[in-house]
């Protein structure tokens, strides 16, 4: 899924979020739930991808990332609950195909 994204990714329903953006949202969520990478994410737990949006452009996943992070967290919650009231984890969705096994990198082809 290469593709610029915005994304939200949460620890458990109504738990700790954090907001990124990513040129790749495959291998970007698949490094937050495997803590590949030390920050946020890794210290509070935060795997679950809750909400998503695809960009035609970078520049325009950047400037709705920078405008969703100066939202106050009512209306982030608000944000995921439209589109995800149940706050699946949405990795499935992204990964559309099952026999991807956790701890293997996604491919990037």
């Amino acid at each position: 899924m290469k593709q610029p994204a915005v994304y939200i990714m949460a620890s458990q329903r109504n738990g700790t979020l954090y907001t990124g953006v990513t040129a790749d949202l495959l291998q970007r969520v698949w490094q937050h739930r495997e803590g590949v990478v030390e920050g946020f994410t890794l210290r509070y737990g935060v795997k679950l991808l809750v909400w998503y949006e695809q960009h035609e452009s970078m520049s325009g996943a950047i400037a709705r990332e920078k405008a969703i992070k100066k939202w106050n967290r009512a209306w982030k919650l608000r944000l995921i609950e439209e589109r995800n009231p149940q706050w699946r984890d949405l990795w499935s969705e992204i990964v559309g195909d099952s026999s991807l096994v956790a701890g293997s990198p996604p491919s990037r082809g």
